[in-house]
């Protein structure tokens, strides 16, 4: 599904990537295949999706119809609001509430704070992202959080990054987590004090490393779980 929202994307922004320099080599906007192509390639990756999540309960099929919807709805925010990077933070997480409920797990406070933490922290590193382009959207009227923030951009994006850590940290409260995965958030909060460093600089290279660094971030949740529930008494 994340590969087909990425399709859909480019479909929908195939007039708009040719004037982005980032974008402009992408295989719609280069026109190195054809829309027709792109809707093919599309419905394979939207089949392969289907054939999953059939065999989740009916609860979850419908979690995904609205994941799906939310997909196809954010390539058009970028057009007419302001902010369109909260409609990915919820596009983007959308997993969350699909494996509660294929889980038959409680949609309790770990879980609220679970999925807020994800969507603040999908809103700063793709604002990040939206730096980049900044001056290419200022000129084709596209709209973003990198916008909309202004000179206020480091500020705001590291008081939500504030917010993450303290909503992750309320997650490993809640669900009884150990030191270890407490220890991982000191390291997430190191790299979110290092992106603020790299996006002072009005190097596109830089920003755009304070964007992809966030994988990091994923690895340090990633290992700080799996070791404490490994490894953690509880």
């Amino acid at each position: 599904m994340r590969s087909a929202g990425c399709v859909i994307n480019d479909i929908v922004d195939r007039d708009i990537d040719p004037q982005v320099e980032r974008t402009r080599t992408r295989p719609l906007a280069n026109q190195s295949i054809g829309l027709g192509e792109a809707y093919i390639v599309l419905f394979v990756l939207l089949c392969a999706a289907l054939v999953l999540v059939l065999q989740l309960n009916v609860g979850t099929l419908l979690w995904s119809i609205c994941g799906l919807t939310l997909a196809v709805l954010y390539p058009f925010c970028k057009r007419f609001f302001s902010a369109p990077q909260l409609v990915l933070g919820f596009a983007f997480s959308w997993s969350i509430p699909m494996v509660y409920s294929a889980g038959g797990f409680n949609f309790d406070k770990g879980f609220i704070y679970l999925w807020l933490g994800a969507v603040l922290w999908i809103i700063v590193y793709d604002t990040f992202y939206a730096l980049v382009d900044k001056a290419d959207d200022l000129k084709i009227g596209v709209r973003s959080t990198a916008i909309l923030f202004g000179n206020n951009v480091g500020l705001i994006t590291g008081f939500l990054q504030v917010l993450v850590l303290v909503l992750w940290a309320m997650v490993g409260v809640s669900v009884g987590l150990g030191q270890l995965y407490f220890y991982s958030l000191l390291f997430v909060f190191i790299l979110f004090v290092r992106q603020q460093l790299l996006i002072r600089s009005s190097n596109s290279e830089q920003m755009f490393k304070a964007f992809t660094e966030n994988h990091y971030v994923g690895l340090c949740l990633f290992v700080g779980i799996f070791t404490d529930l490994l490894f953690g008494s509880h």
